[in-house]
């Protein structure tokens, strides 16, 4: 009997990943702010939130990772903030930088 071509269901692989999630991660945490610091070991990345008027930042979130998936993560998000651009057009960075000081404006 010869052997018969493999189809692409008959190939051989890892099956599909399985994602779940609960309800309080599924809603999301909105953040304006990273912070990366690293180490040999690993990567450590905060998300937070910055509120205007205020000088603190408030960590909402931490996730920490490999060296290899941080380079992963970075590969995606440049591949996924492309696609954005196409559909949507490009994201502005040029945007100028908050006051610092206080504006008051007095009555003529």
């Amino acid at each position: 009997m010869a052997d018969e071509p493999t189809k692409p269901d008959d190939r051989k692989g890892p099956p599909p990943l399985q994602i779940s999630m609960d309800d309080t991660v599924a809603t999301g945490i909105y953040a304006n702010f990273a912070n990366i610091i690293h180490n040999p070991a690993e990567f450590v990345l905060d998300f937070g939130r910055v509120v205007p008027g205020r000088q603190d930042v408030r960590i909402l979130s931490r996730v920490l990772t490999s060296p290899v998936h941080a380079k992963q993560f970075l590969k995606a998000l440049a591949q996924n903030i492309e696609i954005y651009e196409k559909s949507f057009g490009v994201i502005r960075t040029d945007f100028e930088p908050p006051r610092t000081e206080a504006v008051t404006t007095r009555p003529n």
